[in-house]
């Protein structure tokens, strides 16, 4: 990830979570487990980058996490009808 900020010049905070302690206070299940928080840090949006899945003959293009992002940035509230990621389930350490 630090590689991938420098590369892109990402103006926003990330972490590496090395201990899960962050992944379990949000109670992330899987990977990605997208959250999107407003900018008084309220979580709008947790849920599915798009209705892809492997294997699948669907498009990846971002569009429910674009949508939400869209929403946010004009000010709006975010659609609740928002459908949970499915990825890899996370491998929590002992």
């Amino acid at each position: 990830m630090k590689k991938q900020a420098e590369t892109f010049g990402f103006t926003f905070p990330y972490l590496y979570d090395e201990s899960q302690a962050v992944a379990h206070a949000y109670k992330a299940a899987c990977t990605p487990d997208i959250f999107l928080f407003d900018e008084d840090f309220k979580l709008v949006y947790r849920g599915q980058f798009d209705g892809s899945r492997p294997g699948s003959d669907v498009p990846v293009t971002g569009k429910d996490l674009r949508a939400a992002i869209d929403q946010v940035l004009a000010g709006e509230r975010v659609n609740s009808d928002q459908r949970p990621s499915i990825g890899c389930n996370i491998k929590w350490k002992a």
